[in-house]
């Protein structure tokens, strides 16, 4: 994954650097420094936070695992299926999808598309408005007025693990600080000692400033910041499943709701107009 690379090169850097220009690694080794600074930002963070951002941050690496994969190829897929299941409902009414949204294991058009099968909050969304659509006869701003506010809480509940881990982020320098002050006391309290064992324990104490800074900013940081990206390309899937349905209900053709669906994506994974339309007719549907 590109946040462990990245991890790895910020750890190589500062640690590398530090040798390259004379520096020993020994004395930076201080574990009751950090067993200080990461008790305190673990302690804060309990304390700062219920139980749902709690899990949400500690469930968060199974949203990377997903979202990462949402690539041209996967909304090419996505295309595809909403593309069968838009063309189904309309050679035989909204009621033929009532089967496939109901069991989409056993749907022979979900059965084509199990990279998007295996995710629920795909699938989900997608089986959640069919099925509203197949049993009501919602107008089409009332749906979007749902489907929005679905997305807003969506956002709103990835978000909180970023959120979280951002304002520890921002507490480990000063715990880290805490943590060279208690040093220095240390340090200054020994009377008895000389010199150069006194400046050994300043030293040590001051390994507590680079601690707290080097994990705040080069781990815990990149980690909330990678999260927040991870929560907007799902909404953004989401985002293009609301945009296809609307143009569906607004009684747009299967192949121009897909193409609304194709201008909500970002640039980057957004497939040509020509290649989405060979896909959605040749082997997507």
């Amino acid at each position: 994954m590109l946040i462990v690379s990245g991890l790895i090169v910020v750890l190589l850097s500062v640690f590398g650097g530090f040798v390259l220009s004379g520096g020993s690694l020994g004395p930076l080794y201080q574990p009751t420094e950090l067993l200080m600074i990461a008790g305190a930002g673990v302690g804060a963070f309990i304390a700062a936070n219920n139980g749902k951002a709690i899990r949400a941050t500690l469930t968060a690496i199974s949203r990377f695992k997903r979202s990462a994969k949402y690539d041209k190829t996967l909304y090419l897929e996505l295309m595809g299926m909403l593309y069968a299941l838009l063309s189904k409902a309309r050679r035989e009414g909204m009621l033929s999808l009532e089967r496939d949204i109901d069991e989409p294991a056993q749907s022979p058009i979900f059965a084509q598309y199990p990279r998007l099968v295996s995710d629920p909050l795909i699938i989900l969304f997608i089986t959640d408005y069919l099925r509203l659509l197949v049993s009501s006869a919602m107008q089409a701003h009332e749906l979007d007025e749902l489907m929005l506010h679905e997305i807003e809480g969506f956002e709103h509940e990835a978000g909180l693990p970023s959120d979280a881990l951002y304002k520890v982020s921002d507490a480990l320098p000063a715990f880290g600080i805490v943590a060279a002050v208690m040093g220095v006391v240390k340090a200054l309290s020994a009377v008895n000692v000389g010199p150069d064992l006194m400046g050994q324990m300043i030293a040590h104490a001051l390994v507590g400033t680079f601690l707290g800074i080097y994990l705040a900013y080069g781990l815990v940081a990149p980690l909330a910041s990678r999260i927040d990206r991870q929560a907007a390309e799902s909404a953004k899937m989401l985002q293009c499943i609301r945009v296809t349905l609307l143009a569906s209900v607004q009684g747009m053709p299967p192949q121009l709701a897909v193409e609304f669906g194709r201008k909500a994506l970002h640039t980057s994974e957004r497939p040509g107009a020509q290649e989405l339309e060979s896909y959605v007719r040749g082997n997507g549907a």
